[in-house]
């Protein structure tokens, strides 16, 4: 039988499968009995991340339907942005990025470094806007002088968070049950970081149905607030595939590693982060996978994840988004 993906315009961007890494001294250092990290942060194009999933399909469905630009929107240290930008340069698009300073930060490594840096690498037009006015005002003039120039432009949301989008995780849950599978390993819980919610969508359509928990770990909104986006994403990509509604009984968000909001980093998000790093080698980032993180180092220790689980989590990428916060970084590492 034909699998539904394939009705759907899909390009090549990224290198799969991608690896999924048996962690024992990370397992060891938290208790539990098995930990694997299924290294989305390591599939290619861009520097890699969870994003390229996602544009598969959004720039599938673009090219497909003749799209020369591209805009799209982030704060300052996006890596979907970053990962778009490098897409458009493979396929020869035009790349507009529209970036709010939605993180109350500011300093030479923030404005400049990291993704910022990327993105102009990747060769994108950057619009620094104040506020969600400013974004409104910019899109009305790109998408005005794309009708001037004769441009066919689409505009791709936030995280690249649609149903579209979604598929590119529906795809990944496949291809890691289909790893879990061939190594004989039933995990007790999947532990995912959630923003703009694609990424754990397309992975609670992927699980609907299993006896496998779905940890969705907050970094910006409430677990409330998560959990209704999830569901909203889910659910409208399930009718996309014509599949019916689902249920999303594993399904637990939890926003204890938000703390005082997106890409503000906490103490035990820094912990975190070296935890991973010193064990296995592992490099997270501050804003996404050092929060979910944040949460599985929280809820190992307190004894909620059992000492007999298996647990698998889902590094999204996000490396350069960390030399954005260097001077936080020599302070919490010496330097």
């Amino acid at each position: 039988m034909t699998h539904p993906l394939t009705a759907f315009p899909r390009l090549p961007l990224g290198h799969w499968p991608t690896p999924l890494d048996d962690c024992p001294r990370l397992a060891a250092a938290l208790g539990v009995s098995r930990l694997l990290v299924k290294r989305d942060d390591v599939s290619g194009l861009g520097v890699g991340g969870n994003k390229l999933r996602k544009l598969e399909f959004l720039l599938g469905s673009a090219v497909a339907d003749g799209v020369e630009q591209v805009i799209t929107f982030g704060a300052l240290q996006t890596n979907h942005g970053r990962q778009t930008a490098a897409a458009c340069a493979r396929l020869g698009l035009r790349c507009d990025l529209v970036l709010t300073r939605a993180v109350p930060r500011s300093g030479e490594a923030y404005e400049r470094s990291g993704n910022m840096a990327l993105h102009r690498v990747f060769g994108a037009n950057i619009h620094l806007c104040a506020d969600e006015h400013e974004v409104a005002e910019k899109l009305r003039e790109l998408t005005a002088d794309a009708a001037e120039h004769d441009r066919t432009a689409i505009t791709i949301p936030v995280g690249g968070s649609n149903a579209t989008g979604v598929l590119g995780y529906v795809s990944a849950t496949a291809e890691l049950l289909t790893q879990l599978d061939a190594a004989g390993i039933t995990p007790d819980r999947v532990v995912v970081p959630v923003g703009s919610a694609g990424t754990a969508a397309g992975v609670a359509l992927g699980l609907d149905g299993r006896s496998i928990r779905l940890d969705a770990a907050c970094v910006s909104h409430t677990a409330d607030e998560s959990r209704a986006d999830i569901t909203r994403l889910a659910t409208d990509t399930a009718a996309l595939l014509g599949a019916p509604e689902p249920a999303l009984a594993t399904l637990h968000t939890d926003d204890r590693a938000v703390g005082p909001g997106y890409g503000i980093p906490t103490p035990d998000v820094w912990a975190a982060l070296a935890l991973f790093a010193r064990t296995e080698g592992i490099t997270l980032d501050p804003v996404y996978t050092g929060k979910a993180a944040a949460y599985l180092v929280a809820a190992a220790r307190s004894g909620e994840i059992g000492q007999a689980e298996t647990i698998v989590f889902l590094h999204t990428g996000g490396l350069p988004g960390l030399f954005a916060y260097a001077p936080e970084v020599a302070v919490e590492f010496g330097g």
